[in-house]
């Protein structure tokens, strides 16, 4: 896989059970707090609930710019079995 493909893959198939939202780190460091998204070929669109300072409440950022998500919601670990993560043996 191309760099960005996974992070792709995991936006379009994030289960309904796991909330859209949580925390996007970028490669060059940046955090981009998130509550939902919307995603194009190339690009991941996410949507801030409050502005950030320069008042910018939409982010579009391409896939291979993630480094990490953060997810905010406390969930078990278990719950992100549905998006193909499993116990090591």
């Amino acid at each position: 896989m191309q760099t960005g493909e996974h992070w792709r893959n995991v936006f379009e198939n994030w289960p309904e059970s796991i909330p859209r939202k949580g925390i996007l780190v970028t490669t060059q460091g940046e955090t981009i707090p998130f509550a939902n998204y919307l995603l194009s070929e190339g690009i991941l669109l996410v949507e801030r609930e409050s502005p950030d300072s320069v008042g910018a409440r939409k982010v579009m950022l391409t896939f291979a710019s993630i480094a990490a998500v953060k997810i905010t919601a406390p969930l078990e670990l278990a719950r992100f079995q549905v998006m193909g993560f499993q116990a090591p043996l």
